[in-house]
């Protein structure tokens, strides 16, 4: 009778535990691609689109980590400088952990990093991570596009191998990230990005839509299958395309894919023309629609102007550009700094900034953006729960 009890009582507790994970999924309403993804991860991926009629969420690469004249700082952070609030979302990037350096190609320490990612998750903000991979036949940065290197890496290629322990280290690093609770923190996770430019050596112009595909699907089942890492949102990311056949050209499928972005930068002189905010408006136009049709999220994963010489990029540009498109968030680039305090330009030889730090002409426009209500900060992601 003892007997009896005892397993009708391990009966009713196994019932509870799985009824209090089940809770949160049944409310979904968004599929995650990894379909075993982390509580919190979908918890995430879901609050995103609630989030959308909120505003913006705006992110700064490195934020945490330096600006200009300045690098390790504790608590420092270039947003938080320039208007008193910290970021919603922080970028931070891979390149050259394939390579097992202590730092990377930023000069970042990737303990460090990892630190800057638990202090940015505490703060309520989102995580994304870029990889600049290194080329895995030339054996140089990845704006060599020589050696045909995603046919050489992709199942059946020469450098197959080579590439499955590079993905090895990205999944220990990924397994690394977690929150005080031992929980892991959700990244969104770009990789292979800007394919429809002309610079890296997963570019369209040395590898075909079915071999990026290949490597895309690659990556994600290894990671999610073999590496069990779970805690990852997949951001399909191009640059440049002029419709919705051309931005899925290289799409590898919605079963691999939780985000539709791209990146676009200002070049040239803005004020005299209105290009930059035409393609924008365009193409978030093209975006959105895409992604509502495929149910994932839109997003400008990086944007900016080089410096911001022109003095009101940010309300009559960027903002213009943006319009009345529901997105995500949108990313900047980094401000470049010092390394180790030796006087040298982390980024030479120019004190690169896509920030307004200063005295910058900028820093007004820029101060308008932050007070227009169309972007969201720290405090209201924190108050949004987005990982709740």
């Amino acid at each position: 009778m003892y007997l009896i009890q005892k397993v009708k009582m391990k009966r009713l507790l196994f019932t509870g535990i799985l009824f209090l994970q089940i809770i949160p999924i049944m409310g979904q309403v968004y599929q995650t691609a990894d379909k075993k993804a982390s509580i919190t991860t979908i918890k995430l991926f879901n609050n995103l689109f609630k989030a959308l009629p909120e505003g913006i969420l705006f992110g700064h690469q490195d934020d945490l980590a330096y600006g200009l004249g300045w690098e390790y700082i504790p608590g420092k952070s270039v947003i938080q400088d320039a208007v008193g609030e910290y970021p919603a979302m922080y970028g931070w990037e891979l390149g050259d952990l394939e390579l097992d350096a202590l730092i990377n190609l930023d000069s970042v320490p990737f303990k460090k990093m990892t630190s800057f990612i638990q202090e940015g998750y505490e703060k309520g903000g989102i995580i994304t991570i870029s990889w600049h991979a290194n080329n895995p036949v030339t054996g140089k940065n990845a704006w060599d596009i020589g050696g045909n290197a995603v046919a050489s890496i992709i199942p059946g290629g020469e450098k197959h191998a080579l590439y499955k322990s590079w993905l090895d280290k990205v999944a220990v690093f990924m397994l690394g990230l977690k929150n005080n609770k031992g929980e892991y923190i959700p990244v969104i996770f770009r990789p292979f990005h800007e394919f429809t430019g002309n610079w890296f050596w997963w570019c369209q112009n040395v590898c075909t839509p079915e071999e990026y595909k290949a490597l895309w699907k690659f990556t994600f089942d290894y990671l999610t299958n073999t590496k069990q890492v779970h805690h990852l949102l997949y951001a399909y990311n191009p640059e440049k395309f002029e419709n919705e056949a051309g931005y899925l050209q290289y799409y590898p499928g919605d079963e691999y894919v939780d985000i539709m972005s791209f990146d676009f930068y200002q070049y040239g002189d803005p004020s005299n023309n209105s290009d930059f905010e035409n393609t924008l408006d365009k193409r978030l136009g093209i975006l959105t629609e895409v992604a509502k049709k495929h149910k994932k999220l839109p997003a400008l994963a990086e944007t900016g102007f080089l410096n911001i010489p022109y003095a009101e990029w940010f309300t009559k540009k960027l903002m213009k550009g943006i319009g009345n498109h529901q997105i995500s968030y949108i990313h900047l680039w980094r401000d470049g700094g010092l390394v180790n305090g030796n006087g040298k330009y982390r980024f030479a030889p120019s004190q690169d900034h896509f920030i307004p730090v200063g005295r910058d002409p900028s820093f007004m426009d820029f101060y308008k953006l932050y007070i227009s209500n169309k972007f969201i900060f720290e405090k209201k992601a924190r108050d949004l729960k987005l990982y709740q």
